[in-house]
């Protein structure tokens, strides 16, 4: 268990399980789940006999992303932030990882996919990166791997309109392996993560590495200029109108900016 009681953590066989369990507010992510999460991470990968890692939400949402009222009071606005940290820990996570998602998964909760070795999705499972609408602009490195995996229009659509697609999609897509029922897909993801783990752990390690090597650099440099990029819009006008917006329950308004 962690410090943040939202953030179940446990380990069986190998498998180091994050679960995000805050229903009430659809596991929207604090200042303190990140902290709990970074630990869980440092943890998995510190640990010999950990050999992979599985991430997690209840089965009605995975994560509606960032907690806005704890956004506002905590701003991401350094690389020392707890949510920047859990952006660079993907990145160059060097053990296998695993997502089993259902229901919403907006913002990061679909930005983290995109670094995960297997994800699996439940037939409920709704994927979002609302920035655009937000004033801000793509994170996680999306904005490079996302047009890397599905092409520049495809992702387009994605990340500028903010579409939202279903589980059918994301598989058509290549962001998720597979489609289950929403009472199959953790089962079967654990399932995944106990095979990965029963695997030889070095084998494994040195494959995800060779698999990552081609762009690793470019992504983290691209990384490095997107989260630069977010921090500015933080800031901005059109960010401030939405925030705003948002707070009020209102529709935003965007067409007194450039």
């Amino acid at each position: 268990m962690t410090e943040c009681k939202e953030i179940v953590v446990s380990e069986s066989g190998g498998v180091l399980e994050v679960s995000i369990q805050r229903p009430d507010r659809k596991n929207a992510l604090t200042h303190a789940m990140y902290t709990a999460i970074n630990k869980a991470f440092d943890r998995a990968e510190a640990d010999p006999l950990i050999r992979a890692l599985l991430i997690t939400g209840t089965q009605e949402c995975f994560t509606a992303g960032n907690d806005m009222v704890d956004f506002l009071q905590n701003p991401p606005l350094g690389e020392d932030a707890p949510v920047m940290i859990l952006l660079a820990k993907l990145a160059v996570f060097p053990k296998p990882l695993i997502a089993a998602v259902n229901g919403p998964a907006v913002g990061v909760g679909t930005t983290l996919l995109l670094h995960c070795d297997l994800v699996y999705v439940g037939e409920s499972a709704r994927l979002q990166m609302p920035f655009t609408s937000l004033g801000l602009c793509p994170e996680a490195g999306s904005s490079y791997l996302l047009p890397l995996l599905i092409g520049h229009q495809r992702a387009a659509e994605l990340l500028m309109l903010g579409e939202t697609i279903d589980a059918d999609r994301a598989c058509q897509l290549g962001i998720a392996n597979a489609r289950l029922s929403d009472d199959e897909y953790f089962p079967h993801a654990r399932q995944q993560a106990a095979r990965i783990a029963a695997q030889p752990a070095a084998a494994v390690r040195l494959t995800k590495q060779l698999m990552r090597a081609p762009f690793d650099e470019r992504l983290r440099s691209h990384m490095a200029i997107e989260g630069d990029a977010f921090a500015k819009r933080l800031v901005s006008p059109e960010a401030r109108e939405a925030m705003q917006a948002f707070m009020q329950k209102r529709k935003p308004d965007f067409s007194q900016f450039d």
